[in-house]
C-alpha cells in the first residue's frame, strides 16, 4: 500500500491505525482495497489530518475502518481530563474495554454543558468501581440525560443552560411528557434508531430515563455538586422513581399452531435454506433452545466439547453466566445429542479447510460450536445473538404466525413440564433458575392444570401398613432409572375418584362392585392425593375437637389411636407437598369446595332467626287475605 504524496502527520496516523489494529486481541479482517480508497481519499483531498477526511463519500467497508483509526488516535491526543472538555468518554482510558464495542461514548447529544458534566463524571465513576457495568447499562445512562437534557433545550428558559432557573415545575413537565409519548407512543426528541428512524417511547425506555436521571442527579446532589451549579434541590427530587414497573408483562408460551408451525420439517428446512444459506447453524441452534429451554445466549456460546455421555446418558454442559452457574449438565434426548455431534464434525470440517489441519486436544476444547468469521481467525468466537435475531425474524414474518420471540420456547418448555407432571423444584433445576419465584415467573398454568400436577403427588391412605408413604412423585433432588420408572408406572395406573382420594383397585376402576362395602379409608387400595390436602386436615379437626370432647380421658386416647394412621397419612402428604413445592398452591386452591362452583349462593347468608320471622310475617298475610275476602280462592295464590 503505497503512502506516498500524504501529508507527513496523515501517514503517519495512517501507519500507527493499522498497527494498533494488529493489537487487538480479536482484530476484524480489514480489507486492502477499502484501506487504498482510504489513502487516495486523504491524497487528492490533501488532508492535514485523517480527523479532516470527509468519510460520507467512503464504502460501508472504509468507512468502519477509519473510524477505528480515529478511535485510536483519540486515546493519543486527549488526555481523560480532556474527553471532558470536548464532550465525550473514552472507556480505555480507564481500563475498560467493551466487548464488541469501542468504547467511545459521545456526551455532545447533551446540549446544557453543566448537564453533560454531570453526566461525564458519574460515567467516570462508574467505570472506575470495581464492578464496572455493560455497555448495555451505559447506553440506558447516555439515553436518560439526553432525554432529559433535550426537553429541557425545548422547554426550559434560556434552553435549560442555567441550572438555577430549572425549579420543580420543569421536573414535574418532563416527568409528564415523557408519560405521555408512553401512552400515545409517540417518537423521543432526541433518540433515534441504527436505521435513522426516531425511537418510540415505551414503558420501558420511560422507565429507564426515569430510574436513571434520578440517580445520577441524586449522586450529584450527594457530592455537593448541584449546590455549586445552583440547582434547586426541588428539581432533583421531584424526578421520580420508577420502581418495578419497567416491565410488567411477561412472555407468553407458543399457542399450539405456532408451536407446530415452528417445529414443522419443511418450515426448519427453509430456515437453512433461505436465512442460513451457509448452514453456520441456525436451525441447530433453534433446535437446541426449543428442546432444552434454554436461554439463547447459552445456546450460541456453547464450546465444541459440549456433550458427552454420564454413564450411558447424554448429557449437555453449558455456562448459565446470567445466574453464575457454569458448566451445568442436563440430560437431552438422543436424536439431540446426534444433532450436536454432527454440527461438531461440520465445524472441525470447516477449520480444516481454512487452517489446513484438524486441532486436537486442547485446542480442539477451546472452539465454539457456532463459530462466526467476524472477528475470529481462531474459531473460539461464537456467532452473536444478533445474528440469530435477525434470521429468526425474517423466518417467522415468512411464515406469517404474529410476532414471536425465540425466548417464548424457554416459557413454552416450562409451562410443558408442569402439565407433564413435573414440579416448580424440578423446573426450576432444569432452567437454570436461582429459585422457585423465577421458575413461577415462567409457569403459564390454570386451576385445571394444578390440579392435575396435584393429583400425580400419591401417598398411602390410612389402611395401609406405611400411611403417608409417598407412592408417586418424588421429594428427592434426584431420581435413579428404578424411581423413574416405578413413578411412571404409578402414574399410568387407573384410578377412580372416591372420597377424600382416589380408588386403584382394578375391578373397582372397570366398574365392577366393592368387595370391602366401600370402606376407602380402611382399604390399601385407597390413595391420597394432593387435591385433597385440606380435605383431610379438616378430618384431623374433626377428629380433635371430638376427643377434646370426650367424657373421659380413655375415650380420648381411643379416638386419638383410631385416628392416628390417617394423622400419620395426613403428615406423609403434606411433607411430600412440601418437597414438591406445592404446599402452599394446596393449601390456597380447595378443590373440594362449594364455594368454588356456586361463590354466589354460598356467600349469601340470611339470620335463621329472621328467615323463621319472614316465614312467619307471610304466614300470616296468607291467613289474613283468607278471612278477609270469602271469594277469594286459595288456589290461585299457590299458582
Amino acid at each position: 500500500m503505497n503512502l506516498r504524496g500524504l501529508r507527513p502527520l496523515t501517514q503517519k496516523e495512517i501507519q500507527w491505525g493499522l498497527f494498533a489494529h494488529t493489537q487487538r486481541q480479536r482484530p476484524a479482517r480489514w480489507d486492502v482495497t477499502a484501506l487504498r480508497m482510504i489513502v487516495n481519499a486523504c491524497r487528492e483531498t490533501d488532508a492535514t489530518s485523517i480527523i479532516d477526511l470527509d468519510i460520507s463519500s467512503l464504502t460501508k467497508t472504509a468507512t468502519g475502518i477509519t473510524k477505528e483509526i480515529l478511535h485510536e488516535l483519540r486515546l493519543v491526543y486527549f488526555t481523560r481530563e480532556e474527553t471532558k472538555e470536548a464532550g465525550f468518554i473514552e472507556t480505555r482510558h480507564f481500563g475498560v474495554s467493551l466487548n464488541q464495542r469501542l468504547g467511545h461514548i459521545s456526551l455532545t447529544a447533551i446540549p446544557q454543558r453543566w448537564l453533560r458534566d454531570i453526566a461525564w463524571d458519574y460515567f467516570a465513576g462508574i467505570l472506575s468501581s470495581p464492578r464496572c457495568p455493560s455497555a448495555h447499562k451505559l447506553d440506558q445512562l447516555r439515553r436518560a440525560m439526553t432525554e432529559l437534557g433535550a426537553f429541557l433545550e425545548v422547554d426550559a428558559p434560556g434552553g435549560g443552560h442555567d441550572p438555577a432557573v430549572l425549579t420543580k415545575e420543569h421536573a414535574d413537565r418532563f416527568v409528564a411528557d415523557q408519560r405521555h409519548r408512553e401512552e400515545h407512543a409517540l417518537p423521543s426528541l432526541a433518540m433515534v434508531r441504527s436505521d435513522g428512524k426516531p425511537s418510540i417511547v415505551t414503558i420501558g425506555t420511560r422507565s429507564i430515563v426515569f430510574n436513571h436521571t434520578r440517580k445520577i442527579l441524586r449522586t450529584a446532589m450527594d457530592n455537593g455538586v448541584t449546590d455549586t451549579l445552583g440547582l434547586a434541590r426541588e428539581f432533583v427530587v421531584a424526578l421520580p422513581n420508577a420502581g418495578a414497573t419497567a416491565y410488567p408483562k411477561r412472555r407468553r408460551p407458543f399457542p399450539d399452531e405456532v408451536a407446530r408451525a415452528l417445529a414443522d420439517e419443511r418450515n426448519l428446512a427453509e430456515l437453512t435454506r433461505v436465512q442460513d444459506p451457509h448452514d453456520e447453524g441456525a436451525q441447530d441452534i433453534w433446535e437446541i433452545i426449543v428442546t432444552t429451554g434454554r436461554r439463547l445466549g447459552e445456546v450460541t456460546e456453547l464450546r465444541w466439547n459440549c456433550i458427552g455421555r454420564l454413564n450411558g446418558l447424554a448429557m449437555l454442559w453449558h455456562d448459565q453466566t446470567k445466574v453464575g452457574n457454569y458448566d451445568a449438565a442436563i440430560r437431552i434426548p438422543d436424536s439431540l445429542f446426534a444433532r450436536i455431534a454432527e454440527r461438531q464434525r461440520k465445524t472441525l470440517s470447516r477449520f480444516a479447510d481454512e487452517h489446513g489441519y484438524t486441532p486436537t486436544g486442547k485446542e480442539r476444547d477451546g472452539l465454539a460450536l457456532f463459530p462466526t468469521n467476524y472477528r475470529s481467525t481462531d474459531g473460539t468466537i461464537a456467532l452473536s445473538r444478533p445474528w440469530f435475531y435477525s434470521r429468526f425474524r425474517a423466518w417467522v414474518a415468512d411464515l406469517e404466525v404474529g410476532h414471536c420471540v425465540p425466548h417464548q420456547a424457554r416459557h413454552t418448555l416450562a409451562t410443558s413440564l408442569l402439565r407433564k407432571g413435573a414440579t416448580l423444584t424440578h423446573i426450576r433445576r432444569y432452567l437454570g433458575h436461582v429459585s422457585d419465584r423465577m421458575a413461577e415467573h415462567y409457569v403459564h398454568l390454570s386451576n385445571s392444570d394444578l390440579e392435575n400436577v396435584l393429583e400425580h403427588v400419591w401417598v398411602a391412605g390410612p389402611g395401609t401398613a406405611a400411611p403417608g408413604e409417598l407412592l408417586a412423585g418424588n421429594s428427592s433432588d434426584a431420581l435413579t432409572k428404578e424411581q423413574a420408572l416405578a413413578i411412571a408406572v404409578d402414574l399410568a395406573r387407573r384410578s377412580t375418584p372416591a372420597e377424600g382420594g382416589f380408588c386403584t383397585f382394578q375391578p373397582v376402576v372397570d366398574g365392577g362392585a366393592c368387595p370391602w362395602n366401600l370402606d376407602c379409608h380402611n382399604c390399601d387400595k385407597f390413595v391420597l392425593s394432593g387435591a385433597d390436602l385440606l380435605y383431610w386436615r379438616r378430618k384431623r379437626e374433626q377428629w380433635r375437637l371430638l376427643a377434646e370432647g370426650a367424657p373421659d380421658d380413655a375415650t380420648a386416647d381411643y379416638l386419638h389411636r383410631y385416628f392416628e394412621p390417617t394423622a400419620r397419612a395426613i403428615d406423609g402428604l403434606e411433607k411430600a407437598l412440601a418437597g414438591l413445592g406445592l404446599l402452599d398452591d394446596a393449601l390456597a386452591l380447595d378443590l373440594r369446595k362449594p364455594q368454588d362452583y356456586f361463590q354466589r349462593v354460598w356467600s349469601t347468608a340470611f339470620r335463621a332467626a329472621d328467615l323463621v320471622n319472614a316465614g312467619d310475617e307471610e304466614q300470616s298475610e296468607y291467613s289474613a287475605t283468607c278471612t278477609t275476602d270469602d271469594d277469594h280462592d286459595p288456589e290461585q295464590d299457590i299458582a
